[in-house]
């Protein structure tokens, strides 16, 4: 049984075992099946990759770009398709999730582009009659564990750049919303990638160590790269240390805002809209803590609050709904703790504070925010926007920097000094200056002390799935 529609079910995956129920979180209600994987099955997947790789490396860069770009143009024909599974399994608005799938595909043409860049090199010899070369081979099979909150283009933005290179990728993306995968493969297939180049293995949340540890533990997976929660990215660190296996990180992060009191309150009131409103709040990025000058603090508070009246929250597939469901019941609960404790200890809700029926959450403004509430350190993820005040700029760097996550911050100020001050005070990896939202595929992406290890997108991206093998020749 499915709940998706007829034109939808081409790109469901197909169930020839055991399988579980994705549930649509905006309704309650089953949506579809979707496959339970075993540890044999991962590890019979791993054995297909690792037969794909001999032969996909060798494809010539010019033939495996032109498929990656064809995988893109089957992306943006089916735009309309892959936005509606990602609505329907994740609750995003629809506006949303077209946004969504546009950057899906241009990570794809990104990569397919950066392959030909992945240059070798000559060196100066230290003796006559020898050469010294540098060649770059591709690290070989890969996976990639990826999350709810963008099911889509985190798929590409991990394995867009280790198929430009000829490393194969087994998936395993979140039990909430796999569908979006399943599609992505379909796509890649129909573009003409081979099937077993890009393959996914999947199942429910009881399942996801079994197949988390077949993937880690298997020698023939060199890569592994995951995008989730500090907890689990911990984990997988230590059981990938058994194979020394190459990590790609992206964890948890405790995104601070500071607002200095030279800016023009109403550009930054939108941008922090933006920033923290995106997603319902569920991503890695949203603004978590937000530290607003004294002096500008009531015009940028009443700015936000008028511009959250304006929110409507409701069915992810209504024009105008701003904000769907938040994705399940564990999430929803941490969002009304976090909110209950902090008005029980003396913050105010100058907009919002309630929960509502099902997953649905008030988007929320909190005032008052005191350094014993939960919410003054933990990352939210949902529509809550804790407010605090600031006066000292070396103070509210420190403040800033408190915690162990080091991912993304933002900086709003005019005075060029500050920027420079900023831009080297902040332990961040991502550190967007007057600007709420800073997303490409053209920009290195990732963090700081416990956010994670490495960096995806942007021109070094690639290099992540690339050894250097030094080979010395004599003439």
């Amino acid at each position: 049984m499915t709940n998706f529609s007829s034109s939808l079910t081409r790109w469901l995956p197909e169930i020839t075992g055991d399988s579980y129920t994705v549930m649509n979180p905006a309704t309650g209600e089953a949506l579809a099946q979707a496959p339970r994987d075993s540890a044999a099955d991962v590890t019979a997947a791993i054995g297909r990759a690792d037969v794909a790789f001999h032969s996909w490396r060798s494809v010539v860069v010019n033939e495996r770009i032109r498929l990656m770009r064809a995988w893109a143009n089957v992306i943006r024909t089916n735009a309309d398709d892959l936005a509606m599974i990602i609505t329907l399994e994740s609750g995003k608005p629809l506006a949303e999730a077209a946004g969504e799938v546009a950057l899906t595909a241009n990570y794809i043409d990104f990569n397919a582009e950066e392959a030909r860049r992945t240059y070798g090199y000559l060196l100066p010899s230290h003796r006559d009659g020898v050469q010294l070369q540098v060649h770059q081979a591709p690290v070989g099979v890969c996976a990639g564990i990826t999350p709810w909150n963008f099911p889509a283009a985190m798929v590409t933005r991990k394995a867009a750049p280790g198929l430009a290179v000829g490393c194969p990728f087994v998936l395993k993306p979140s039990e909430e919303t796999p569908f979006s995968t399943y599609a992505l493969r379909k796509m890649a297939i129909e573009a003409g990638i081979p099937e077993d180049v890009l393959q996914v293995v999947g199942g429910s949340r009881e399942d996801a160590g079994v197949i988390g540890s077949a993937l880690t533990a298997d020698a023939r997976v060199r890569k592994i790269s995951f995008t989730g929660s500090t907890r689990v990215g911990k984990l997988l660190l230590q059981q990938s240390a058994e194979t020394v296996k190459r990590v790609s990180m992206e964890l948890g992060g405790n995104a601070p805002v500071i607002v200095f009191d030279d800016v023009d309150p109403d550009y930054v009131a939108e941008q922090i809209m933006l920033t923290k409103f995106r997603n319902n709040g569920q991503t890695c990025v949203c603004a978590n803590r937000i530290y607003i000058h004294s002096k500008v603090y009531d015009r940028i508070r009443d700015g936000i609050a008028d511009r959250m009246k304006q929110f409507k929250v409701g069915s992810p597939l209504e024009t105008g709904t701003t904000h769907g469901p938040l994705i399940n019941q564990a999430g929803f609960d941490k969002v009304n703790r976090l909110v209950n404790d902090a008005t029980a200890r003396g913050a105010k809700a100058t907009v919002g504070g309630k929960a509502l029926d099902g997953l649905f959450y008030e988007p929320t403004l909190l005032e008052g925010i005191t350094p014993e509430m939960q919410i003054a350190d933990e990352e939210i993820f949902g529509p809550v926007a804790p407010l605090q005040k600031f006066d000292d700029e070396q103070e509210v760097y420190k403040m800033a920097n408190n915690t162990p996550s080091g991912l993304a911050c933002y900086a709003f100020t005019r005075d060029v000094g500050r920027v420079a001050r900023a831009s080297q005070a902040l332990d961040y990896g991502i550190i967007s200056i007057n600007v709420g939202v800073f997303s490409s595929e053209a920009v290195p992406f990732g963090g700081m002390k416990e956010s994670g290890l490495g960096r995806e997108g942007g021109p070094n991206g690639i290099k992540e799935y690339l050894e250097e093998k030094y080979v010395c020749v004599g003439l």
